[in-house]
């Protein structure tokens, strides 16, 4: 099997948990975001660092902060991820996880488009035509809410950024997520202590799902960690897109969100693009697939 098959076998793996996730953190909204956010990074890092001694590299974890460049690039994604993770959370407890899905599926697009730019990969008229559509679908969003759908393009923006940054990182995925969390540990635990009450502000019930939320965040990135490094951009965008579809699934069907009629115009519009996207990249298969 080829590292390119590796990688979006290990995608799809992260975007079942993604596209399911919701219900846990459904569960939590009567708690602050940024509360669940900081418990999230906290046994989000006990996990893989637990994966890490499981292993026998806990000594790695300290060589990988020597070389700046290197550890520049962790704390940009640390904190790009929690940006991520927080508006995600937020989005869920306020009522929006179909505007969150919408994000994550927007998301694929914003990464072709990083892909060209950043990378040099190719993008066909196709997939030009595929990311214009989508933005046409964000416009009428906008149009129809009087107001951009800040939430969904948040996400979209941080999770291709995320991506961008995790090719440039040396380390291997478990490595690199272990350091990005350990970065953002002191601000979780600071948070914590400050206005946590004692780290659980919430039910038994709550602690448990509070501690459940480290193994459900620590899975996907390193499945996303391990596809990132091994498919191309394009290939990651293209697969990402399940994630979004069980995630507008649970919205509507187990939340009772409501599909406004703006979200019945611009839907089908990103369903479309997305379409024609998939058509593009199965057509032509991308240059670069075998990256290392």
């Amino acid at each position: 099997m080829s590292e390119a098959r590796k990688g979006v076998i290990a995608m799809i793996g992260a975007c079942l948990i993604w596209g399911f996730a919701p219900i846990l953190y459904k569960q939590l909204s009567h708690l602050p975001a940024a509360e669940i956010l900081a418990h999230r990074t906290l046994w989000s890092f006990a996990t893989f660092g637990a994966v890490l001694m499981g292993q026998g590299r806990l000594r790695e974890l300290g060589r990988l902060f020597r070389a700046g460049s290197q550890t520049a690039l962790l704390i940009c994604a640390a904190v790009v991820i929690s940006v991520n993770w927080f508006f995600f959370i937020f989005a869920i407890g306020i009522g929006h996880a179909i505007e969150a899905s919408i994000g994550y599926y927007i998301y694929p697009l914003v990464a072709v488009l990083a892909g060209r730019v950043v990378f040099g990969e190719s993008i066909s008229r196709w997939q030009v035509a595929a990311v214009a559509l989508a933005g046409l679908a964000v416009l009428v969003l906008t149009v129809g809410f009087g107001v951009a759908p800040w939430i969904s393009l948040v996400l979209a923006v941080s999770f291709t950024s995320y991506g961008v940054l995790k090719r440039w990182i040396s380390a291997g995925p478990v490595l690199s997520v272990t350091g990005e969390t350990l970065v953002l540990a002191p601000l979780a635990l600071g948070y914590l202590a400050l206005w946590g009450q004692g780290g659980f502000s919430g039910s038994a019930r709550d602690a448990v799902m509070l501690v459940l939320s480290g193994p459900l965040t620590a899975t996907p990135l390193i499945l996303f960690s391990y596809a990132n490094k091994r498919a191309p951009m394009a290939h990651v965008g293209l697969t990402q897109y399940l994630n979004p579809t069980l995630q507008f699934l649970v919205a509507a069907l187990v939340f009772a969100e409501p599909v406004t009629r703006w979200h019945a115009i611009a839907l089908p519009m990103i369903w479309l693009a997305l379409a024609l996207y998939s058509w593009s990249a199965f057509r032509r298969p991308a240059p670069g697939a075998a990256l290392t």
